[in-house]
């Protein structure tokens, strides 16, 4: 199966050009299970190519599939060529097997839109270019991909463009993500520059030989971190997720949960033995961004009211503590977090779909409440996500969350592991009032708020609503008039992918338990293991064997923290024993969104306005101002040749006359 690696992007790649070619023709819902047939190609022979891989001995794990010469300019010789490893398989496993699952929900989700092939053109398009991002075996490959989920994010986010809310959000995703794209390619130039490749074998084996001094490896990690900072979404261009959050709610799952934001993490994993020949400050600055941003988004997402600007602002936050791990050195833990994080956030990203197609494109919590006697499904889904988030043991967010918690105090101390647990209670705090607004308390949706309340709302009720808005639906923009109306559980389609990434959320730990007394040793850091060939320079070894001895009461005290921020939003949300306190600032996003803008519209845009007159006036000035020149000076040189021979034979005799003048005079030449 690995000598046809190459087929795993070739399948959306087909997807795409027959919806491209046939899409009108196939309609719906036929293009949307072509696409995600397409997809579902792709990871059977993902799961394929890791079957092969576990079969072989460690060190042998890695394999190059070259499928033509892309780039051969002299000495610069690039391959379109894939890499299949540990990562890149891995990676490949959980893209395309959630993808899969989002593409079948798109399909109830998005049934009715006008524009409905068109849609599913796009993702397999997005799932092409993730897959190439992280089966490329160099950076440019990686690059395309990384430059084609870009274009997709913005072709999705701005899906239902009529709005101009949803259109200049998908700019300021296209316009954000450039400035991470220039830290990349500066790192491939530099990379090019120190060892004449780009491919990643040959960068990793330069860093781990020594042959790429501190100060290059130093640089080309932090461009590196900067593309990664774009992507990823971390502090201080982490401003375009939140608002990618009007694009339809699969791409919210899709882009923002499972796929294109963890390029950054991957990227940083990929190189990591370029982080571990770098200065030992380049680690430090990751660790100390992926910490801030994590609390930062985790203190916005407490005071906010729409479903998935909630699940946005958890997502910023999740992603800093992967960035938190790689910045510790712990690239498994990393990894790991970024697999159970897919698992239950895409899960949470399309049960807010689901309970917005049920609340009739209402997105508001305010007007939500009691949901779970009308949306059962969702709404266990959904819980089974919250507690796999909120870090409560079994459920897979706990054993990710704590891995990295225990790296963060053995390797960077007290403070980001103190920053770490902060975040982690208001985590469990922001998702459980989630939850009681969404599916608890009160009915607030209506008139039909008492029979929500008593419960009497018959379930076959319910399931004819389902059938009824399957067969109805219309598209998100035509959506608005609510008036009279009564919550509904999705249909069967939508609903399958809720339950399939619900028995991920909660058994998805077992990929990386931890070394407690219980666990029997055959269960324990499988992950470790499988990505061992490819972090084994990079990996950071705990050597404060206290930390580590004392792993045991540090996850009681993580579980604790998780405990302490479900009671907190239970008191408050539920039992009313308190106000809640949401500040307008908090809401507000601590205003750094609105002083980006305000800057932009302000001195930002008389900068660049100053920016362009120098252009204009000085640089092409003095270009213009030199032709010009030289154009009147040929003007008056040209009127000499006049074409008559008589004035040419004149201007020979005096230049002749002239030369004997100055021998004779000048020369002293008789």
């Amino acid at each position: 199966m690995l000598d046809v690696i190459w087929l795993i992007p070739a399948f959306p790649l087909v997807g795409f050009l027959l919806i491209l070619l046939f899409g009108r023709r196939l309609g719906e819902p036929r293009s949307g299970y072509l696409a995600s047939a397409m997809v579902l190609a792709s990871f059977v022979v993902s799961v394929g190519a890791y079957f092969d891989l576990v079969s072989m001995n460690e060190e042998e794990r890695s394999h190059v599939e070259t499928l033509f010469s892309w780039v051969p300019v002299d000495s610069l010789q690039i391959d379109m060529a894939f890499l299949a490893d540990p990562l890149s398989i891995t990676m490949c496993l959980f893209v395309t097997g959630i993808g899969f699952l989002i593409h079948l929900f798109a399909i109830g989700y998005m049934h009715g839109d006008p524009k409905f092939s068109k849609f599913f053109l796009y993702l397999n398009l997005f799932v092409l270019s993730m897959t190439l991002l992280v089966l490329g075996e160099n950076l440019l490959v990686t690059f395309l991909g990384w430059e084609g989920v870009g274009t997709c994010s913005y072709l999705l986010i701005s899906f239902w463009h009529t709005k101009d809310a949803n259109a200049s959000a998908g700019k300021k995703a296209f316009v954000t993500n450039r400035i991470g794209d220039w830290g990349f390619m500066l790192a491939m130039f530099l990379g090019f520059q120190a060892i004449g490749s780009v491919s990643y074998l040959d960068l990793n084996l330069a860093a781990e030989s020594g042959a790429i001094g501190e100060s290059t490896a130093t640089g080309i990690a932090m461009l590196l971190f900067v593309g990664a900072v774009g992507k990823s979404a971390q502090l201080p261009l982490y401003v375009w997720l939140p608002d990618a959050m009007a694009g339809p709610t699969p791409v919210s799952a899709l882009i923002h949960a499972a796929t294109m934001v963890t390029a950054g993490v991957f990227l940083m994993t990929r190189m990591n033995p370029m982080l571990f020949a770098s200065a030992p400050e380049v680690s430090v600055i990751i660790a100390w961004v992926g910490a801030i941003t994590a609390l930062f988004a985790a203190t916005i997402a407490v005071a906010q009211t729409d479903i998935k600007k909630v699940l946005a602002f958890s997502t910023v936050s999740q992603l800093g503590y992967m960035f938190l791990a790689v910045g510790s050195g712990a690239f498994v833990a990393a990894i790991f977090h970024m697999v159970t994080h897919a698992f239950f956030k895409a899960l949470m990203f399309l049960g807010s779909g689901s309970v917005i197609h049920g609340m009739h494109e209402e997105q508001d919590m305010r007007k939500m409440g009691a949901l779970r006697k009308v949306m059962p499904v969702t709404a266990g889904t959904f819980i089974i996500g919250w507690l796999a988030i909120a870090g409560v043991p079994p459920f897979a967010g706990f054993w990710s969350k704590d891995e990295i918690l225990l790296f963060t105090l053995a390797e960077r101390g007290p403070v980001l592991y103190a920053i770490g647990l902060i975040t982690a209670v208001l985590t469990a705090f922001y998702m459980t009032r989630q939850v009681i607004m969404v599916f608890f308390g009160e009915a607030r949706w209506g008139s039909h708020a008492n029979e929500a309340e008593a419960a009497q709302l018959d379930p076959a009720d319910a399931d004819a609503d389902a059938d009824d808005a399957s067969a109805d639906a219309t598209p998100v923009e035509t959506h608005g008039a609510h008036g009279e109306f009564k919550p509904h559980e999705s249909p069967p389609i939508m609903l399958f992918p809720l339950v399939v990434l619900a028995g991920l959320a909660m058994v998805g730990g077992i990929i990386q338990l931890p070394s407690f007394g219980f666990i029997p040793s055959g269960w324990r850091h499988r992950l470790e293991d499988w990505l061992h060939p490819v972090v084994r320079v990079g990996e950071a070894e705990i050597t404060d064997t206290s930390a580590y001895d004392a792993k045991g009461l540090l996850a009681l005290l993580a579980i604790a923290c998780a405990l302490a921020g479900i009671a907190a939003a239970v008191a408050i949300y539920a039992k009313k024993m308190a106000e809640p306190i949401e500040p307008e600032i908090l809401a507000d996003g601590w205003g750094y969104d609105r002083a980006i803008s305000a800057f932009m519209g302000g001195p930002g845009r008389k900068a660049f306005d100053a920016i362009a007159w120098f252009d204009k006036t000085i640089i092409d000035g003095a270009v213009n101002g030199a032709a010009t020149t030289i154009s009147k000076s040929a003007g008056v040189i040209r009127r000499g040749q006049t074409g008559n021979v008589r004035n040419y034979a004149g201007i020979v005799g005096a230049g002749v006359v002239l030369l004997l003048a100055w021998f004779v005079i000048g020369r002293g030449v008789v």
